[in-house]
């Protein structure tokens, strides 16, 4: 039986151990951290604006599984907030413990805290590398037929330090499990970061995470029963340059800098990067508020796409044979659906390679397709959710609401069902 082994345990990571193992391959899966998901748990937005298509054409292609734990685990769905409709809200409280019980259910080796430091490779004739072993920094070594890096692009500290405002202790907590180490880079492979629109690399993660219970009853209420609460901010509080260094262009509206706009996941979503603490504390229903993540959230916030790979149309890494990638390392995309939906291509073909099949190429008649192959002119991030990339989307009539018509495109292109194998 062929065996893969994935690097990175969050979303793209998940799926891409999913398809892989659909595959009929042996599949494990090492991640640095104790849990899975990572950015996954302190995300919670599903299927706002084109992520909505996105999903759909993922189930109907069979990477279904984890598109039906976030929508199982939702706190409120087919809200609307400023320049987003549709959107679910998943319990980043719930998930994680699900998606583990599948991929335990589906036979999938899980090693936690396992941080790979090293790359053995051997150089072929047609001048790509071939991975044939990688080692931890516990002194284990791990072989496989075919590897796929979902590590990621935040952090290390160091990173956090220079582009951003030091260490924020944020969910990946580097400072206990160690920093992410690239696997393409270390294989021969050729890595670079996305910029901010004044040209500085990386960016601020979007978003923080307040105690829910903190805030004032009336915002309490309003989130549970609406899953949205938007409060209007004093001119003196508000900050409009951190529109321009937040990773998430789909909310770098003037709206949330104005407003501070709080979302439902379990924990009150705020959707900033930072907010400094005492003039939080100054806005009417935030008087005892506490930050749940990052814990510097007052101050700063991770920073991320500093280590983005050259990769194929099939998500394999150029200059390798056997490696693949999926996620934030294998673009400037942003957000949970397309990290999924990166990861099942990248297992998919993972799988392919290990048994000698064809590779699986995704058509721009599809809005996966469409992502893989999209550039913005400035080198920036983009998503399905907003900015330029779902302006695009619209054009070309491929951003849909109607299941029925989503799935019926996937069957005009022959690829319904495809990652069930």
């Amino acid at each position: 039986m062929a065996k893969i082994t994935i690097i990175g345990g969050g979303w793209s990571g998940v799926s891409a151990a999913v398809t892989a193992r659909k595959t009929g391959a042996e599949v494990q899966l090492l991640e640095r951290t104790d849990l899975l998901l990572g950015l996954g748990n302190v995300g919670g937005i599903m299927r706002n604006n084109g992520r909505f298509t996105a999903t759909e054409e993922n189930i109907a292609m069979g990477a279904g599984e984890l598109f039906q734990i976030t929508d199982g685990c939702a706190t409120h769905r087919d809200v609307d907030f400023p320049g987003h409709q549709h959107a679910t809200f998943y319990n980043v409280q719930k998930v994680e413990p699900q998606v583990r019980r599948l991929l335990q259910e589906m036979g999938i080796d899980i090693r936690f805290m396992t941080r790979v430091l090293e790359v053995e490779t051997k150089a072929q004739e047609n001048g790509e590398n071939h991975i044939e072993a990688l080692k931890s920094a516990g002194g284990e070594t791990f072989c496989a037929d075919v590897y796929i890096d979902c590590t990621g692009t935040t952090g290390p500290m160091g990173n956090c330090m220079e582009f951003g405002n030091g260490c924020s202790m944020c969910i990946l907590r580097c400072p206990a499990f160690g920093p992410r180490v690239s696997i393409s880079e270390k294989a021969g492979g050729h890595d670079y970061y996305g910029r901010r629109a004044d040209g500085t690399p990386g960016a601020f993660s979007g978003s923080t995470k307040l105690e829910k219970a903190t805030l004032s009853e009336e915002l309490q209420r309003d989130l549970s029963e609406k899953g949205v609460a938007i409060v209007p901010l004093p001119e003196e509080l508000i900050n409009r340059s951190k529109l321009e260094a937040k990773v998430c262009r789909q909310y770098a509206l003037p709206q949330f800098a104005e407003n501070i706009v709080l979302i439902d996941t379990g924990y009150a979503k705020m959707m900033t990067p930072f907010f400094p603490l005492e003039q939080l504390r100054r806005v009417k229903g935030f008087e005892n508020v506490r930050f749940a993540d990052p814990y510097a959230g007052g101050k700063g916030n991770s920073i991320r796409y500093m280590a983005i790979t050259e990769r194929d149309e099939y998500m394999k890494v150029r200059g390798v044979h056997n490696l693949f990638c999926g996620g934030e390392k294998a673009g400037p995309f942003i957000g949970h659906t397309e990290a999924i939906s990166t990861g099942a291509l990248a297992g998919h073909n993972a799988g392919n390679l290990a048994a000698e099949r064809r590779l699986l190429s995704l058509p721009d008649t599809t809005a996966v397709g469409t992502l893989l192959r999209f550039e913005k002119s400035d080198g920036g991030m983009f998503t399905f959710a907003g900015d330029e990339f779902f302006a695009y989307l619209q054009e070309q009539g491929l951003y849909n609401t109607d299941r029925e018509a989503i799935a019926a495109r996937i069957e005009a292109a022959g690829l319904t069902g495809v990652y069930d194998c």
